[in-house]
């Protein structure tokens, strides 16, 4: 245990309170071990279970974890701090943030008021000509439109969806590596990961099927633009994934498409399988811009007034002028050519960067969208040692649970020119790597 710190409390509650004030104010930090439990429950004068039910709670929650005979110590990624990147430091090209190349982003429209004259907004929570836009949308890519809505961008839809099914302790199939912000919502709801191997297809059929045997109640994942790894359903891949879930029909399947228009692979989308409970969620974040927090989601019936129901006692309904803005974008003719200039460059870009590394017999992954997941044998060498000759990218440890490291490089601002360049001093960063750390 941090020695600054003193944890204090005399009820459960009270001790829970103590340990994640001081976690989320930094006096205890990821790994930092606790007191054993009848030692602080002598230390503060209480009952051994009244310790133990604090630590449940924390463990629940995300905040702590056990390790066997390790104790019980600070999560990794505790939910009252979550992983955000390290400052980017100055003079260095930033290649981690995952952000698409400003570029190809379109003006935002100016202030668009989507009707006139007094409305119920709970009554009528979706646009009518955006909702008839994303039937469309979802159609053109094979996705049963039958059920839509929408939600504050693609984690606050994933959240609803999950809360609306699934209660803490309970287990949630994740692709490994997978999304970090994913990764880090599911430990803040109290839930479960279980880590899902993928490939350059996706998510991996042995690996689901394993998760479903080890008690998985729902699975995230992306069909495409798959982040870090870049992975994309191929339809064989869809096929035997689909074959998997079909012996477990009461699990909630999520699937998101958050690259979809510049993802540069074609949709093969597990919903076009027949499953019985299942939603596909779309933002536009990446090519509309970022400051549009807004969500689609296609889903089954039960889904939609699980998720609606919710949504009403909360926020009851997505801003109609946030709306209205992604309506005139999506129909804008120039907004059209950038998303469409965008998906060629991201693809040219995210090619010829794994190419050249192939070149130098370094194994990259990069199927589709805006990311390259290359492994390597030290991610903090690598990640120095890239430092050191300009680059900026992301140590794989923020992505992973079980899977091997590897560093995590966004392609969508590297111009095909540069790609060598990036690519010589990868392979020079990890000869120094594998040198000093022998290989």
């Amino acid at each position: 245990m941090a020695t600054q710190y003193s944890i204090s409390g005399t009820t459960a509650k009270g001790i829970a309170a103590s340990v994640e004030r001081a976690v989320a104010e930094g006096g205890l930090g990821p790994g930092d071990a606790l007191p054993p439990v009848r030692r602080l429950a002598d230390e503060l004068a209480v009952s051994p279970g009244t310790v133990a039910t604090a630590y449940k709670e924390l463990r629940q929650r995300g905040v702590l974890v056990t390790r066997g005979r390790g104790g019980t110590v600070v999560a990794a990624a505790p939910a009252v701090a979550s992983r955000r990147p390290p400052k980017v430091p100055d003079g260095l090209r930033d290649l981690a943030g995952g952000h698409p190349d400003f570029a190809f982003l379109p003006d935002l429209p100016a202030l668009v008021a989507p009707s006139s004259g007094p409305r119920s907004h709970r009554s009528t929570p979706r646009l009518p000509r955006l909702e008839e836009r994303v039937r469309a949308w979802f159609d053109g890519d094979g996705v049963p439109s039958g059920s839509v809505t929408f939600a504050h961008g693609a984690l606050d839809c994933v959240a609803r969806l999950l809360a609306t099914e699934l209660r803490p302790g309970d287990a949630v199939a994740m692709e490994d590596p997978g999304y970090h912000h994913l990764l880090d919502l599911v430990q803040a709801m109290g839930l479960r990961a279980i880590a899902v191997a993928v490939d350059d297809e996706g998510m991996r059929p042995e690996g689901l099927r394993e998760a479903l045997r080890g008690g998985a109640r729902a699975v995230v994942c992306s069909p495409r633009g798959q982040n870090p790894y870049g992975g994309c359903f191929s339809p064989a891949r869809r096929d035997a994934l689909v074959e998997v879930l079909r012996q477990a029909p009461e699990v909630l399947v999520i699937e998101d498409d958050h690259a979809a228009e510049i993802a540069g692979a074609e949709l093969n989308s597990l919903t076009e399988g027949g499953l019985s409970r299942w939603a596909q969620v779309r933002t536009v974040t990446k090519y509309l811009g970022p400051d549009l927090r807004w969500a689609a989601a296609a889903c089954d019936p039960v889904t939609l007034a699980r998720h609606d129901g919710r949504l009403l006692l909360t926020s009851g309904w997505v801003s109609h002028l946030l709306q209205a803005a992604v309506l005139a974008l999506m129909d804008d003719a120039s907004a059209k050519v950038l998303v469409a200039r965008a998906e060629v460059a991201y693809e040219r870009r995210r090619t010829a960067f794994v190419k050249e590394l192939t070149r130098r017999g370094i194994p990259a992954h990069g199927a589709s969208g805006m990311n390259v997941w290359v492994p390597v044998p030290d991610e903090s060498a690598v990640v120095n040692g890239l430092r050191t000759r300009g680059w900026w990218v992301a140590a794989g440890a923020r992505f992973r649970m079980a899977a091997a490291p590897g560093v995590r490089v966004t392609v969508a601002g590297l111009e095909t020119a540069q790609a060598a360049r990036l690519a010589s001093d990868f392979a020079d960063a990890l000869g120094e790597s594998e040198a000093t750390y022998g290989g």
